[in-house]
């Protein structure tokens, strides 16, 4: 991959703490130096109505948001998307597949936060180039005709991306941040909160009420300048449940709950289930059943399960960052092979199409 935009020289020591600053390319740079052909944009303009017909109850499709816990290997991710392209197909009348290309990862205290921060996965921090190879995977995931998805951390870095973009997260870190709600009212495809890490949807439901509203709020232009940003208001948002301290929420009574807050609050009871992280018990191995059981619902008539979130990789489990990665293994959370993926939608596919007959 050319990963020819970099880092400017430094420019400022600040002298009290010693701190270093280095310019980024501006987003407007990356963007002409990689830019999304024409025919592209309409692509991605496509998978952004098809994923709001979804979320609007006009489309019947299931929305799976589906890819490794976090991309750390260009080639791997590669070989993983163009497998999933060829899955996506395969079950297209029933399901809408949005390959995960999350190149940040929310941390509690340290670690690799992910390929924009640390491409090179040795603490240098080479941000440009991580940028930079960034853009470039989703464009190749793109040209394979897959819907492309992240989760937004850094709001500085989402004028990076936005253009590639069907759907985001916001994460359970973030959901509360005002800015974070404020970005997301200004984005231009459909946006899933995630509940709180206590579980509750409290936090996403105030989240999705604040990023349907127009916000003035501080950012940048796309030439990296200070600016006040005016956002018009996003209606396409919903509810991401994955379960929290106490446990899961993606059964049955959880589910209704949430989905009685929401109407009883006027807001469209549209509600995706992540299947990993608490729901799971964090061992990626049960997300199979996690997804059964939110699939049984959906067959049994709640149709406020518009989608599902899967961790998913080459191979299954997760390893710790070192010097000799297995390949195709994820470095972050563990995540299901994608033998057993392949199954499990192949099989979800079937039941669908023959509950629809």
């Amino acid at each position: 991959m050319n990963s020819s935009v970099s880092a400017l020289p430094l420019s400022t020591i600040d002298s009290a703490n010693e701190a270093l600053t280095l310019r980024l390319p501006s987003s407007l740079q990356l963007k002409q130096q990689l830019p999304l052909s024409h025919s592209l944009h309409q692509q991605v303009n496509t998978h952004r109505q098809a994923v709001r017909a979804i979320l609007n109850g006009e489309d019947p499709r299931l929305l799976v948001i589906i890819g490794p816990c976090s991309i750390h290997d260009p080639q791997s991710a590669i070989e993983y998307a163009s497998k999933l392209a060829r899955l996506a197909e395969d079950v297209s009348s029933e399901m809408l597949l949005v390959m995960r290309a999350y190149v940040e990862k929310p941390r509690t205290t340290v670690g690799w936060k992910g390929l924009a921060y640390d491409p090179h996965l040795d603490g240098t921090d080479d941000m440009a180039t991580g940028l930079t190879l960034s853009r470039e995977l989703m464009l190749e995931m793109i040209q394979l005709g897959l819907p492309v998805a992240t989760e937004l951390l850094q709001p500085m870095a989402a004028s990076y991306f936005d253009d590639l973009l069907s759907w985001v997260a916001i994460g359970a870190r973030t959901t509360e941040s005002q800015i974070h709600r404020e970005m997301a009212s200004g984005l231009n495809m459909p946006v899933g909160f995630k509940n709180g890490t206590d579980g509750g949807a409290a936090i996403a439901v105030d989240a999705m009420r604040s990023a349907a509203h127009p916000h003035r709020h501080f950012g940048v232009d796309s030439q990296g300048h200070p600016a006040i940003v005016q956002t018009a208001g996003n209606a396409d948002t919903h509810i991401v449940l994955r379960g929290g301290h106490q446990g899961p929420n993606y059964d049955a009574t959880s589910v209704a709950n949430i989905s009685a807050e929401l109407s009883r609050l006027k807001i469209p009871s549209r509600i995706m289930v992540d299947c990993s992280h608490a729901n799971s018990g964090k061992d990626p191995l049960r997300q199979p059943a996690v997804f059964n059981d939110v699939l049984e619902q959906r067959l049994h008539g709640n149709h406020a399960l518009i989608g599902m979130m899967l961790e998913s990789h080459l191979f299954e489990g997760c390893q710790p960052l070192s010097s000799s990665l297995r390949y195709g293994v994820s470095i972050t959370d563990g995540c299901l092979g994608f033998s057993a993926t392949e199954q499990l939608l192949t099989d979800a596919a079937t039941r669908l199409a023959q509950a629809r007959a």
